[in-house]
């Protein structure tokens, strides 16, 4: 049989489609908190049945992005003060043992990769850039770790928590303080100074979770 062949494991599914743009409307704020997610017009929009939707939604709501409410629907969650205080805790945690782990066996190319991030953060003009740059920079320095469940846990609760940070970004000074805190960081993994990386780390993320709540009001 002659025909074209395609490798389908590399394509992907209507479903996945669906779930990245609903994911990056969310983080980015196009789709605010609270927003309801009508099934048949996102169908209707993408030119697909209801079934891949609705896998879509349900990934979604895995990651806790969306919260399906009995006999109304699905919706983007608002989280509470105490749950994203609870979130930048635990990112904190996480991701300062993430990093410690990986400063210790750092590679040139993670470091390399980190410091493109790095400068890109620097000049990015808009919120959707600060966050892509921001994630870029830290899962490349948490990366050389080579700590895959690690970086599923972290890439989850940057889900939760980016569209966040987007609003404090926006509303203070935060991306030229983060910039600073990013410079910090990247000097003690070009060191190798694991400890240090896991304070400064932790430190960054607490206080951008302390100056998110202040920003909104809390």
């Amino acid at each position: 049989m002659k025909f074209e062949s395609t490798d389908l494991s590399q394509t992907r599914s209507a479903a996945d489609v669906v779930f990245a743009a609903l994911r990056t409307a969310i983080v980015n704020g196009d789709l605010e908190n609270g927003s309801q997610l009508r099934q048949e017009e996102i169908a209707t929009a993408f030119n697909v049945s209801r079934i891949p939707v609705r896998e879509a939604i349900a990934r979604l709501e895995q990651l806790g992005l969306v919260e399906t409410r009995r006999y109304k629907g699905a919706f983007v969650t608002d989280l509470p003060p105490q749950e994203i205080a609870e979130i930048f805790r635990l990112r904190a945690l996480v991701e300062s043992d993430a990093i410690r782990q990986a400063a210790r066996q750092m590679t040139g190319a993670a470091l390399s990769d980190a410091e493109t991030a790095h400068l890109a953060f620097a000049r990015a003009v808009t919120p959707t850039e600060w966050m892509e740059q921001n994630r870029r920079f830290h899962c490349a320095l948490y990366g050389a770790g080579g700590q895959r469940h690690y970086l599923g846990v972290i890439e989850n609760l940057l889900n939760l928590s980016d569209r966040y940070l987007r609003a404090q970004l926006s509303l203070t000074d935060g991306q030229q303080k983060a910039v600073d805190e990013h410079g910090l960081i990247l000097d003690a993994c070009r060191s190798g100074d694991a400890e240090r990386a896991a304070r400064l780390t932790a430190a960054h993320i607490e206080d951008a979770g302390r100056a998110l709540l202040t920003c909104l009001g809390h």
